[in-house]
């Protein structure tokens, strides 16, 4: 990122939308606004195989392994706002297991970029099956748009959720079955 002309660029947007970028509240905003913008955009910079960093262990265990409720902030590629909820990741090993925080990592490397929920949700899903070659992966993410919420519709409760499944939690019910009432399960 060009850190000069994104400031500038927000500058502009300022005098654009109306506001006086030299008043006293608005001098440092350029530079907040591009350390932001980088910080929530920092996924475009990243590897998948740098964020999972050898955290791959063999392991006899085939049994399905659950993350529940990892945050997920991101911003939405149509309007460039926020939206935010929960991501809940199974998967059944073959003979590699991930290192737990790496899930979690998975998911910031592609929640940090311009997205929608449903190739999000995708994306985290093929990760994590083509890193271990997993039998079986499921991810699910419910989450809120401030675009649906703050303009739009104003629809302030609504929630949308999104799921990729794949391998045994797509071809086999019981497995799919197992994930989804594992996940709905209050701690």
């Amino acid at each position: 990122m060009n850190e000069k002309k994104v400031k500038n660029m927000i500058r502009e947007l300022l005098i654009e939308i109306g506001e006086n970028p030299d008043r006293e509240g608005l001098l440092s905003t350029p530079e907040r606004a591009m350390k932001a913008l980088k910080f929530l955009t920092q996924g475009y910079e990243g590897d998948a195989d740098e964020v999972i960093n050898q955290a791959v262990f063999q392991s006899e265990v085939n049994n399905m392994i659950i993350v529940r409720d990892i945050e997920v902030y991101s911003m939405c590629e149509h309007h460039m706002m926020p939206f935010f909820g929960r991501c809940h990741i199974g998967y059944i090993p073959v003979d590699k297991l991930l290192g737990v925080s790496k899930l979690c990592r998975i998911v910031d490397l592609y929640a940090r970029r311009l997205q929608i929920q449903e190739r999000l949700t995708a994306q985290v899903a093929r990760e994590i099956s083509s890193s271990i070659n997993a039998e079986g992966v499921g991810v699910v993410m419910e989450c809120r748009h401030l675009c649906m919420m703050m303009r739009g519709v104003q629809k302030q409760n609504s929630v949308m959720t999104t799921s990729s499944v794949l391998g045994s939690f797509h071809d086999e019910a019981a497995t799919r079955a197992e994930f989804l009432s594992l996940i709905r399960q209050n701690t």
